[in-house]
């Protein structure tokens, strides 16, 4: 059964003036019931403040937190900040937290919101508050949940908040796969950038992939992955620039599970981008990725070769 973190308030009303509406959150867990498929829900505490300011500007913590983010800040994130999205901001980053949490004791979990790779120290950007994926990771250090994290994006558009926020540390690998010419313009610099041309589709996008995250794997010794599985690298998205299929991002999360799952690592998957008219399409395509990593995690075969004594995971 797949894990699955969710707070009715990721669900928020959309920001006067803005075009990002935050029903994709609650039409994901439409879809996911819509699917048939058993998983078990688990609610996120808000991260405390804390945590925040350990990855954060304590005075952009204070202005979110009071929804007094000045104007210029709100156009670089694409929406005012009100009171409700405040909150719902904290609740992300603290269920990327908890699927990690669920994740290092199941061995795969996703949050259905998260991967705010874009929000930097001192500003968020590109529809992003708060940088779940940094402070998650931060906090599973400290706590000693963790002691080295890949931080595996591959959303269209590069993790530039997350590869600034991590940068120079030593026990946290950050992996981007990005289209090339798409947001943002000035690209930070990943632990390991891959930089695709536009138009890339299914079979050369998954060799790109097979490659990259193996030798990431193979020379960084993670023992447990946080994974942005944006759905925007499909031909369809509003925002991308690559052409990948249905069946092409299946494969992308299936190679991801079962890579990690013959590797023992624990995997918590964020939601992403993904933008589209068709909204419920949309949101289909972030639940068939969750459900289709969790399943490509499962079907490997954990025993001992004796088959009745499970393997543990490596964190």
């Amino acid at each position: 059964m797949l894990h699955v973190v969710h707070h009715p308030d990721y669900v928020s009303p959309a920001a006067t003036g803005s075009r990002f509406r935050f029903d994709k959150y609650g039409l994901v867990m439409e879809a996911l019931a819509e699917s048939g498929r058993p998983y078990e829900v688990h609610t996120p505490e808000p991260m405390p403040r804390a945590w925040m300011e350990a990855v954060h500007d304590p005075a952009y913590v204070e202005e979110v937190l009071t929804a007094t983010v000045p104007p210029e800040k709100a156009r670089r994130i694409g929406f005012p900040i009100t009171p409700r999205i405040a909150r719902r901001s904290l609740l992300s980053v603290g269920g990327t937290y908890l699927a990690a949490r669920l994740a290092l004791e199941h061995g795969v979990a996703a949050n259905a919101a998260g991967g705010s790779h874009h929000a930097l120290a001192d500003t968020g950007a590109g529809y992003c508050v708060f940088n779940d994926l940094a402070i998650a990771a931060h906090r599973l250090i400290a706590e000693r949940h963790a002691h080295r994290i890949l931080i595996l994006d591959c959303d269209v558009h590069q993790g530039d908040g997350t590869a600034s926020l991590m940068a120079g540390r030593s026990d946290i690998f950050t992996l981007s796969l990005h289209a090339e010419k798409n947001f943002p313009a000035r690209k930070a610099r990943s632990s390991r950038d891959v930089p695709l041309p536009d138009a890339v589709g299914d079979a050369a996008y998954l060799a790109i992939l097979a490659e990259e995250l193996r030798a990431a794997i193979d020379s960084f010794t993670p023992d447990c992955i946080l994974y942005q599985a944006g759905v925007d690298p499909h031909g369809e998205d509003r925002l991308g620039r690559l052409a990948l299929t249905d069946q092409g991002l299946i494969a992308r999360d299936t190679y991801v599970g079962r890579l990690a799952a013959q590797l023992g690592l624990p995997i918590a998957s964020t939601l992403g981008g993904g933008y589209g008219e068709d909204r419920m399409e949309v949101a289909r395509r972030h639940a068939r990725a969750m459900l289709t990593l969790g399943d490509a995690y499962r079907v490997i075969d954990f025993s001992d070769g004796n088959g009745d004594q499970p393997l543990k995971v490596r964190c």
